[in-house]
């Protein structure tokens, strides 16, 4: 999810990342020491000068702000109507759309999946939390109404393992339960920075799923759990992201580099928690990740395959600091004391931190207006969109999920597909709980996205903001369906007049 939330600080990743600890949601990864990088860090490219290109940019709405529902979102344009469908509880942590029946269906962890009545706000269990087995964690549904759960379960005192379950329909309300492939135990940190298996997606042909395979640390430090795994940082299946056949049964993942390359479900790596992931109408892959316990970029990702994301050596498109000799935490502007990572002592000189692998995939470029401030090298906030720069990709600390893709034309001109190639989609912003840079999120936001050379470039616009930790999104014709987490657990539907 977003990053869940950790007992021990308020940080928005650590909070969110708690909250995937209680659920169990997070995963690990671990690497084995190695000799030290030499080089010094590039100079701070955070930000770009160029201008937004003209072919990407959306057509500004009105200034406006309405709050229909007393407590409720706040809408930002004047053609968008509210209303709350009904409460799914607190710690809800995944919407989906199924294809085969135009329904949504919610995850609730420890109680199971419900369908939802959007006709009267009425909800029906269709899978208890026994049926799915283990601690789930995420779930999506492909072309044939098949359900696919991502749960993890404790091994032991010091191990987890993934499972990914898979429901076939096998009459009215009924499925027939299969696990479609599991992992070897492998080992936890006991920190905040589990983030486990969790966000997964099944491609528009049905064939495959891709699965979220998140870190166990923060940003690649050594987490030996109590000296249970001695210089372990991240192992071989975390950081990345696996596709898997969705005929596959009973597939076992080895936590061995060679052996999942035998495989091949390694699909991409370096990724430290892509807790959501969506195609967009033309077959590319997306995916959120979320940022480490300092003032770095959230990201967006166009993922491909066999490509490297940059964790642990790169965040956004900036260095790592901690794999450069010499790097002295406290003189680091970029930390504040409510962040767990810095609170246990993670961030510091460390000798031992292993050379980068090679090139890396960048993320998108923001272009604004929206999700630009910033924390430069000297501890400074900007806004890039006021400086006219771009940020790659968000804000730190919003940590944004709920991508989804729009291609209905029932939508108003400025929020469809343009007529120049480009995407429209949305996504929400968990929102910040630590630090102090004075954009927190909470917001849905619209993306304008546009490809260009070997990547791709967002207008970002907020939506609605005041949301209560919202975690993902649906998109139905003209109506958009935010889920929070936090609170109730409240669905709202947002209708955007044609």
């Amino acid at each position: 999810m977003p990053r869940p939330i950790s007992s021990v600080s308020t940080s928005g990743r650590s909070r969110l990342r708690h909250a995937v600890l209680f659920f169990g949601l997070l995963s690990l990864v671990a690497a084995g020491c190695q000799a030290r990088a030499t080089a010094t860090p590039a100079p701070e490219p955070t930000v770009a000068t160029a201008a937004p290109p003209a072919s990407t940019l959306a057509p500004t709405p009105p200034a406006f702000e309405a709050q229909p529902i007393p407590n409720g979102p706040v809408l930002l344009r004047d053609d968008l109507t509210l209303r709350q469908v009904l409460e799914a509880g607190g710690g809800t942590v995944k919407l989906v759309l199924n294809p085969a029946d135009g329904r949504l269906y919610y995850l609730q962890p420890g109680n199971g999946i419900y369908r939802v009545n959007l006709d009267d706000g009425s909800k029906q269990r269709v899978a208890s939390a026994t049926a799915i087995t283990g601690n789930a964690a995420g779930m999506a549904i492909g072309p044939d109404g098949s359900l696919y759960v991502v749960t993890n379960a404790k091994v032991g005192e010091n191990q987890t393992r993934a499972v990914i379950r898979r429901a076939a329909p096998a009459g009215e309300d009924d499925y027939t339960w299969t696990t479609l492939a599991s992992t070897d135990p492998y080992p936890l940190s006991n920190t905040p920075f589990d983030h486990l298996y969790n966000g997964i997606v099944v491609s528009p042909d049905g064939e495959w799923i891709y699965v979220n395979a998140g870190s166990r640390t923060d940003h690649g430090e050594v987490e030996s759990n109590n000296d249970a795994f001695p210089d372990v940082r991240e192992v071989a299946l975390t950081a990345r992201i696996l596709r898997l056949s969705t005929t596959a049964e009973e597939l076992v993942l080895p936590n061995d580099e060679a052996a999942l390359a035998d495989l091949g479900v390694v699909y991409a790596t370096g990724t430290r928690n892509a807790f959501d992931l969506a195609f967009a109408p033309n077959g590319d892959l997306f995916a959120i990740d979320n940022g480490p316990d300092a003032d770095f970029p959230d990201e967006l990702n166009w993922i491909r395959p066999g490509l490297h994301y940059g964790f642990p050596w790169r965040f956004g498109i900036e260095d790592n600091p901690q794999q450069f000799p010499g790097y002295d935490a406290a003189a680091d502007p970029r930390l504040s004391q409510d962040f767990t990572a810095v609170q246990i002592g993670a961030y510091h000189d460390d000798p031992a931190f292993p050379p980068a692998p090679g090139e890396f995939a960048s993320p998108l470029v923001n272009h604004g207006p929206a999700a630009m401030v910033y924390r430069s090298r000297d501890g400074a906030e900007h806004d890039a969109a006021a400086e006219g720069k771009t940020l790659t990709t968000f804000t730190p600390h919003i940590s944004p999920l709920g991508l989804v893709f729009a291609a209905d034309t029932s939508l108003p001109a400025d929020l469809q597909a343009g007529s120049d190639g480009s995407s429209s989609a949305f996504l929400v912003s968990w929102g910040a709980a630590g630090g102090d840079l004075t954009y927190r999120g909470q917001e849905l936001l619209h993306l304008r996205l546009t490809k260009q050379g070997d990547n791709y470039a967002a207008v970002t616009t907020a939506v609605a903001r005041g949301f209560q930790n919202p975690i993902d999104a649906v998109l139905i014709e003209n109506r958009l369906y935010v889920l929070e987490f936090g609170g109730n657990g409240a669905i709202w539907e947002l209708t955007f007049a044609p």
